[in-house]
């Protein structure tokens, strides 16, 4: 997915700090379903859109909703007037979204790849750059976070979560869409081996 924004700069949400190296482009944005959203804090559409928006990603990815983060990663690509206009808005939003800077004609650039004409449009891709949902707008509306595992299947992620320990020295060498990810999940006990674990507790007190 970095290969997207290769010598181009990301910068974070209600901060100066920007991603801009390819190493931390890379560390952002692996292994990750990646969102482009195309709004403005003007437009009457988006106005409507962004809380919905702003609620789904935050059930996917705030602590408050889940233990954990979802492999999820939102780029905020800005038809906005001005720079203010941009950071109004982004302070409204969740903290973790990215940004394409105000006035960098990188944005025109994406517009022109994924077909942009009007907005609001939220673009999901894997994290080898192909699109999975061209425009997700009304899928989120329908759907709501439930729409993310479906996206999650179509990117073939890897989750991190379940990897043993040696696998980390692995990883450089592993393919994102190694099968190894499946092996990796806790083996749930039947309910007769729960029973006889619980007789033999019994048994011993």
């Amino acid at each position: 997915m970095a290969a997207l924004f290769t010598g181009k700069v990301l910068t974070g949400n209600r901060e100066r700090d920007e991603v801009e190296t390819e190493r931390e482009l890379g560390r952002a944005l692996e292994n990750k379903v990646l969102l482009l959203y195309f709004g403005s804090g003007q437009c009457p559409r988006c106005r409507q859109f962004a809380p919905i928006l702003k609620d789904f990603f935050l059930r996917l990815t705030d602590e408050f909703y889940v233990e954990r983060a979802s492999q999820l990663v939102l780029v905020y690509v800005s038809r906005d007037e001005t720079e203010e206009q941009q950071s109004a808005f982004l302070r409204s939003m969740p903290k973790r979204w990215l940004a394409v800077p105000f006035g960098d004609a990188f944005k025109r650039e994406l517009e022109l790849r994924f077909g942009v004409s009007e907005v609001p449009v939220v673009v999901v891709l894997r994290p080898d750059g192909e699109v999975i949902v061209s425009n997700a707008v009304d899928e989120i509306r329908r759907v709501g976070p439930a729409c993310f595992r479906n996206w999650q299947e179509a990117a073939e992620l890897v989750d991190r979560n379940f990897l043993l320990a040696e696998d980390f020295d692995e990883w450089s060498r592993r393919s994102v869409t190694d099968p190894f990810r499946r092996l990796k999940y806790k083996v749930e006990k039947t309910p007769e081996e729960k029973k006889k674990g619980r007789k033999e507790d019994g048994e011993e007190s």
